[in-house]
């Protein structure tokens, strides 16, 4: 074993389902500037009055998806570490959350202890948004200033389009797409439309219908919709599936500013009216089953669907420890270009 650590990095959870802990899980995570991307104080008022009842709210949710071992994103998160051991061969293979536990700072110290100097970091997102991936990359370079460590720092890049990790998308979902459906529903996070608008200099995005189908390279390479357009498009390819039998929505919406559109709460509603009734929802945003897909679709989703006429909703599952995507993962970390 050499001294160069892998770092995976996901979102995180709260400590456990009791509401203290769910608030001050969403606390970190809602004050965060690449989140709300608001003044401090502006920030911080909001934030307050959203953790006057939504804490009790998320308690609830998580509740109905907890596992007897912990938080579903942290388990699969952890599964994957474990799967990554069998491949990552330089050195040890850490994982993080930019929320919650195990921190980023934590790991970072700990690595450091053990005499590692160089670190390739995994934000698992596979596309880029400030919300995300850049988030991650400044509480790394954050910690690495303020406590001194001398580190080598390598970053996997957004790999939304990369071969690797769309074939392992299709591996791991073709078992789902080979039974009998009407339609499959391509779920992703969304975000604000202005998050969109503040990485675009040029005034590309949200201009029309097809901006992102024209989107330049240098727009592509910031533009979070975008990236989840050609994900989708990439993957139907590969999947051999009609325009007719896929479409594209974002889900989880947050307060009142406008957010990417379509949204997926109108989707679900559209396609059993329009007569579908075996529905699959993908949620390609996210690597690990969390509370955005076994509770917000697979849960609450599917109720809707079926109220609204639909017969049955099937989520099908992240890529979460799958093999074929343990193998990418480590194809893509090896090429990520060196930060810092």
């Amino acid at each position: 074993m050499t001294d160069h650590a892998l770092l995976l990095v996901n979102l995180g959870s709260p400590a456990s389902t009791e509401v203290a802990d769910v608030r001050r899980y969403l606390n970190q995570f809602l004050m965060d500037p690449y989140v709300i991307d608001l003044p401090w104080p502006l920030r911080r008022l909001l934030v307050s009055l959203i953790l006057i009842k939504r804490p009790a709210a998320s308690a609830h949710a998580y509740a109905s998806i907890w596992w007897d071992d912990g938080s579903p994103l942290v388990v699969i998160s952890r599964r994957l570490q474990e799967a990554m051991k069998a491949h990552w061969t330089q050195g040890p293979v850490e994982l993080a959350m930019r929320y919650g536990e195990p921190s980023i700072e934590s790991t970072l110290q700990r690595l450091a202890a053990q005499g590692i100097r160089e670190v390739t970091l995994a934000p698992l997102y596979p596309q880029f948004a400030d919300s995300t991936t850049t988030t991650v990359i400044e509480e790394v370079k954050r910690v690495v200033r303020e406590r001194g460590l001398k580190m080598r720092l390598s970053t996997l890049p957004p790999f939304y389009d990369q071969p690797e990790y769309l074939d392992a998308l299709v591996a791991s979902a073709k078992p789902y797409l080979e039974q009998e459906f009407d339609h499959l529903l391509l779920s992703f996070h969304g975000l604000p439309e202005r998050h969109l608008h503040k990485l675009d200099p040029s005034g590309h995005c949200l201009k029309g219908d097809d901006c992102c189908r024209s989107a330049s390279p240098a727009v592509l390479a910031n533009c979070y919709r975008a990236q989840c357009l050609r994900s989708a498009e990439l993957f139907a390819q590969r999947m051999g599936l009609r325009p007719e039998q896929w479409s594209v929505s974002f889900q989880s919406r947050l307060g009142r500013a406008k957010w990417i559109e379509p949204y997926t709460e109108t989707r679900l509603d559209e396609l059993a009216a329009q007569g579908v009734k075996k529905l699959l929802v993908m949620c390609p945003a996210f690597v690990a089953d969390c509370i955005e897909t076994l509770e917000e679709i697979g849960d609450r989703g599917r109720d809707q669907f079926v109220e609204a006429g639909g017969e049955s909703l099937q989520l099908v599952p992240c890529l979460n420890d799958h093999p074929d995507w343990a193998a990418a993962l480590k194809v893509l970390c090896e090429r990520a270009p060196l930060m810092i």
